[in-house]
């Protein structure tokens, strides 16, 4: 059996698929112990953590049925799909994205956080946040792109009109 010696003497980082050991005093944030009364989430591998309310699993009501869309037989004979009620709320989340049922069950959580997130915060929920920068950034770019083809119209224009050089008029 094998066993990392107490309190972490030596540890391993996996670095883009390398295996590099380190010393006593190198141990990842996440081997380190917190110190008292700090309680912290780390997330790996996310870019931005959002403060999504959490679900408290007595409050939730859910369900296993039939799916549909593609699929077939796969899809019509078995009961992955996920249905989640939030009881206080009544806020009902449906997931059929894969075949698996955990998979179905942990992202239907997820939606049901990100809609919560909503009901409760309303307008200052990160999600409409999110959303609403995107269309400014997606507006902002059709804005930008519109001036340009306007620009190279009136350049065209402007050099259809302009009589050419060397035709023979002087």
């Amino acid at each position: 059996m094998w066993r990392l010696p107490p309190p972490f003497i030596s540890c391993m980082h996996c670095v883009s698929g390398r295996v590099v050991w380190g010393g006593p005093g190198r141990v990842p944030a996440l081997l380190r112990p917190l110190p008292a009364g700090l309680t912290c989430v780390f997330a790996s591998g996310k870019k931005d953590l959002t403060n999504f309310p959490v679900l408290n699993e007595d409050e939730l009501e859910e369900q296993f049925v039939r799916g549909s869309g593609p699929g077939g037989q796969a899809t019509n004979k078995t009961s992955n799909c996920v249905v989640l009620k939030h009881i206080p709320s009544g806020t009902v989340v449906k997931c059929h994205q894969t075949r698996s049922v955990d998979t179905n069950r942990k992202r239907a959580r997820e939606i049901m956080r990100e809609k919560l997130d909503v009901v409760y915060k309303g307008e200052l929920s990160e999600v409409l946040v999110k959303k609403k920068a995107s269309e400014l950034r997606k507006q902002d770019k059709r804005r930008k792109a519109n001036e340009n083809l306007e620009r190279k119209r009136l350049f065209r224009e402007a050099l259809a009109a302009d009589p050419k050089p060397g035709n023979g008029t002087a």
